[in-house]
């Protein structure tokens, strides 16, 4: 009865062993059409600038170093006086709270103050200073635009950070439009790719409910989003 037993027990064994390997197949193919829909997704809204007539521009933030902004974030800055300067939209957010340790300025204080430079007026910028990641600065850009009774919005930022952040403007009932800042010179294959692993992973955390914070920092680097 014991030998009985003990192969019934292998049988079942080796039959769920069977099924684990289509179950796994399965599954690997189920990650990988879903990653190529998100890098698609990625890829197509980075590729064009639909910026039209809006209520303000958003510029997500980015690192900044004693009160200057990183070539990163100096680009999207840009972007947005170039947008403005051809009355896209009469406002100019931006976003950011993240705190230079050494000088203590914040990622939305230096880019008003860099907008200001570019003759930018004061009263036609709104600087967010809390936000400390994406997900922050969306939510902070909703109640700004709750506020101050903003309809459309353009949002700026690096061409594969444009779709997660679309995605979630959208979940919070906010209507935008996205403009990618310029590229800057020429891009390393690595982190080009680092960049949309980043941005796969983050909207798949999304959709999924997940916290990986952890790998989005140290995906992200100091001069990413």
């Amino acid at each position: 009865m014991a030998r009985d037993s003990y192969r019934s027990r292998r049988r079942t064994g080796q039959k769920k062993r069977r099924l684990l390997g289509p179950a796994l197949l399965l599954l690997s193919l189920a990650a990988l059409v879903w990653c190529g829909w998100v890098y698609w997704q990625i890829k197509s809204v980075g590729s064009r600038d639909d910026a039209r007539g809006a209520d303000a521009i958003a510029v997500f933030g980015a690192a900044q170093y004693m009160g200057r902004p990183s070539p990163v974030y100096h680009a999207r800055l840009d972007h947005a006086v170039v947008l403005y300067k051809r009355q896209v939209a009469p406002v100019i957010i931006t976003l950011g709270g993240n705190v230079d340790s050494r000088s203590g300025d914040t990622e939305g204080g230096v880019g008003r103050d860099y907008l200001l430079a570019n003759e930018v007026p004061y009263d036609h910028i709104i600087a967010e200073t809390q936000s400390v990641d994406t997900e922050q600065q969306v939510a902070r850009l909703v109640a700004i635009a709750q506020a101050n009774h903003l309809q459309r919005v353009v949002v700026v930022s690096d061409a594969t950070h444009l779709f997660r952040i679309r995605e979630l403007c959208r979940m919070e009932g906010l209507d935008v439009m996205t403009s990618p800042r310029p590229t800057l010179g020429n891009i390393s294959s690595w982190n080009s790719t680092k960049r949309v692993f980043h941005e796969i992973v983050s909207y798949t955390a999304l959709r999924l409910h997940l916290n990986v914070s952890w790998l989005r920092r140290w995906l992200e680097g100091k001069e990413e989003l």
